[in-house]
């Protein structure tokens, strides 16, 4: 993939990547209680890291789009909820505090990717 297809795509991915890591957090819980194929030590494990892809897809999409002619708000909000997500989903299990604040960080990053996006649109068409 090109980095000018990054560039151009960074708050679609990183929305697509919220809304994912959102329905993922809600839906682990139940397949693991669910499912027998989860219960399986390893195979949970894999499926619960899946965390660490949400943060690297999510800092490769603030990063670029932190990159482009955002405002100082916008890009001030994205790095925000980026550091507020990281630490709850790296921290979940020590509170559920930080589950709840990963839930609300995540929102918050669609919201900001969402304003990016307008901002960028206002932009181009003045």
């Amino acid at each position: 993939m090109k980095l000018d297809v990054v560039d151009k795509k960074a708050d679609y991915i990183g929305i697509t990547g919220s809304v994912l890591c959102l329905v993922h957090c809600l839906s682990a819980p139940v397949l693991v209680m669910t499912s027998s194929l989860l219960r399986d030590d390893t195979l949970r494990a894999g499926f619960l890291s899946l965390d660490y892809v949400f943060i690297a897809v999510n800092i490769v999409a603030v990063y670029f789009a932190a990159r482009q002619q955002t405002s100082s708000t916008i890009r001030t909000a994205l790095w925000s909820f980026l550091f507020l997500f990281s630490v709850g989903l790296l921290l979940e299990e020590v509170n559920p505090l930080f589950e709840y604040m990963a839930y609300a960080a995540s929102a918050g990053l669609v919201v900001s990717h969402l304003l990016n996006l307008r901002q960028h649109r206002l932009t181009h068409l003045h």
